[in-house]
Parts: C-alpha cells; sequence; structure tokens
C-alpha cells in the first residue's frame, strides 16, 4: 500500500502568525505545506501571492504544494519558481493550453500538477495525464476552507486510479476539500495518495497524533 502524504493547508491558520503555523505543520510530522493562492476571480475570495510564497520557504524546508486558483496562472509562473515552490498545481479550468503549461514547469524543475473542480469530469485530463506529477481533485467548491466533502467526487479518485494503471503512469491523486479523520479514511480507500487537511489541522489539540493517524 502507498504511503499516505498530508499537505496541511496554511489558509486555515491564523494570518496573523504565519511563523507559528509553519512551526505547527514541521512539528506534526507533516511532508508538505500546502498554500491556497486566489485571485477573487476565478474564486470569490484572495489570499496571497508569490512573497508569502517566497517568506515561508526561508523557514522551511518542507515541501510547498502550491495550488493556483486564478485566472491566467502561466503569466505568473516565473514568479512562483522564483519564490521557491516544489509542485505548481493550476486549475484544467483556467488554461487554454493546458499541455503547454505542463510541459513548462517541468522544464523549471518542480513537478507539476493540475485540479479540477466537482462539476469537472476527470475524463478531460485523458491526454494529458504522462505530463502531470499531481492531480488534485477538489471535493468542494473552492474559495473557502471549512466547508463539508462533497462524497460524490471521490468516484473521480476511482477513476483516476482506474486510468493510471491502464497507462501505466505514476503521478500522485491528491484531495482536497472537507478533510478530517472520518472522509480521509474515505478519500484513501477509494485511492487518493495525499491529504489536504485545513481546518481539521490547525482545530486538533493533538496534531501530531492527528498526521500520524492520517499516513497510518
Amino acid at each position: 500500500m502507498t504511503k499516505i502524504t498530508v499537505s496541511p493547508s496554511i489558509l486555515s491558520a491564523d494570518f496573523c502568525n504565519f511563523g507559528e503555523a509553519v512551526s505547527q505543520i514541521e512539528d506534526s510530522g507533516a511532508s508538505w505545506l500546502h498554500m491556497d493562492v486566489m485571485d477573487g476571480s476565478f474564486v470569490p475570495n484572495l489570499t496571497f501571492g508569490p512573497t508569502l510564497v517566497q517568506a515561508i520557504r526561508k523557514q522551511t524546508k518542507l515541501i510547498l504544494d502550491v495550488h493556483l486558483m486564478i485566472v491566467q496562472p502561466s503569466r505568473y509562473l516565473q514568479r512562483f519558481i522564483e519564490a521557491g515552490a516544489d509542485i505548481l498545481t493550476f486549475h484544467y479550468e483556467t488554461e487554454i493550453h493546458t499541455h503547454k503549461f505542463l510541459a513548462e514547469i517541468r522544464q523549471l524543475g518542480i513537478k507539476a500538477g493540475i485540479a479540477i473542480v466537482p462539476s469537472t469530469p476527470v475524463s478531460v485530463l485523458e491526454d494529458v495525464l504522462p505530463f502531470i506529477d499531481n492531480v488534485l481533485i477538489m471535493t468542494v467548491d473552492p474559495g473557502f476552507g471549512g466547508q463539508k466533502m462533497i462524497p460524490v467526487c471521490l468516484e473521480k479518485v476511482k477513476k483516476l486510479v482506474k486510468m493510471r494503471e491502464e497507462a501505466c503512469l505514476d503521478f500522485k491523486i491528491s484531495v482536497d476539500g472537507g478533510i478530517n479523520e472520518e472522509t480521509a479514511l474515505q478519500a484513501v480507500k477509494a485511492g487518493a495518495d495525499v491529504l489536504v487537511i485545513g481546518s481539521a489541522f490547525f482545530n486538533s489539540k493533538n496534531r501530531q497524533k492527528l498526521i500520524n493517524d492520517l499516513i497510518n
């Protein structure tokens, strides 16, 4: 069985104290740190940009899992690369030349990810799966933390597992939205490799135990 990766989302942290949030993620035993970049256009919320990614990069060696929920993310590729992103995930719904952008990300030396919202079927990714390192399945409508998972979205995870096996590929499958101890088990059973967790992580009284339980 593939070891599960947990990626706590800093979107649910105290925005007045990102430094402490990073320390909490490191101390928990998580190996990834998820950063939700929102532009108020593709999603109805504004968060942060490459400046914060750069600041956090200076503080930690955790894998920075940067999720771009912005219109035409290719405009900002170089800036996020320079800021220190390790994985750059953009939305299929935001770029016309998907293959071209995936190739550009990889050519710059980091991993390329692609995300889809609940209303987008996994079938749209079939032709570009060989060029993807991480597929992010949104199990809530993106824009805000603390939402409840839309369970039917896990069917997409099952379909992706089958597509991955049939094509003999090795991309990771991430799930983002409404992840807690209960829904994490459902996501893993469906075939998820990476669990993005926000509110449940920062609200936990024992984050180290939570991460350990999710990984195991």
